[in-house]
């Protein structure tokens, strides 16, 4: 085989179309893909939120205290860094440890959930390819089955995404509001589900020193 040196060759950056590569796809479309993107965002604070709400409300015996606060912080941090699929386990097993937690069609808010995990993947990680005449555009992602997309989403359907997922951040929220507990770090109605004890309450605030 003759070996000859190839002519190298670069992209010309100061060419390419205005918002390259995204430039093919109506404005709209980026607007509901944003937005739907950022609900997911705000489905994983929220099941963050309903975490620390049952874990902090549940009963423990006197002996069972000092391990469950051991455990509790690394808990909640993990609530904060898991990843979706992740919360919505993490977030089954609190409240299903949780006594006082009588929740009708949790198993099919649990499934709806997972469910729509999988678009948050498609939507965050996908490579959209050029939309067809009708707007429709297929993302390339493959899942962890590695099972390939092929599914063509328009500007209609990521809405209705978006609609679904903020409809379950807002079940997750009534699955502790229903409980007479005020949802954490709303102004909601209920009882704050953390409260100093007098100890805390009597403490000096650092911030006077």
């Amino acid at each position: 085989m003759i070996s000859r040196k190839l002519t190298p060759h670069f992209i010309d950056s100061d060419r390419l179309p205005e918002k390259f590569p995204t430039h093919r796809h109506e404005p709209k479309f980026w607007e509901s893909l944003g937005r739907a993107i950022a609900t997911f965002g705000f489905l994983e604070e929220v099941l963050g939120k309903a975490i620390f709400s049952f874990t902090a409300t549940r009963p423990y015996e006197e002996a069972e205290i000092e391990q469950a606060y051991l455990e509790w912080l690394p808990k909640l941090e993990h609530a904060l860094i898991d990843p979706l699929r992740n919360l919505i386990d993490v977030y089954e097993r609190a409240v299903r440890d949780n006594p006082n937690a009588v929740i009708d069609n949790l198993d099919r808010l649990l499934s709806n959930l997972r469910e729509v995990s999988k678009m948050r993947n498609i939507l965050c990680h996908g490579s959209w390819r050029i939309p067809d005449r009708s707007g429709a555009s297929v993302p390339l992602f493959v899942n962890r089955q590695k099972q390939i997309i092929d599914i063509a989403m328009d500007q209609p359907y990521i809405d209705q995404v978006q609609r679904h997922a903020a409809d379950l951040a807002c079940a997750v929220i009534n699955t502790v509001a229903q409980m007479g507990w005020q949802f954490p770090g709303s102004s909601g109605p209920g009882r704050t589900s953390w409260e100093p004890t007098a100890q805390q309450a009597a403490a000096p605030d650092a911030s006077r020193r």
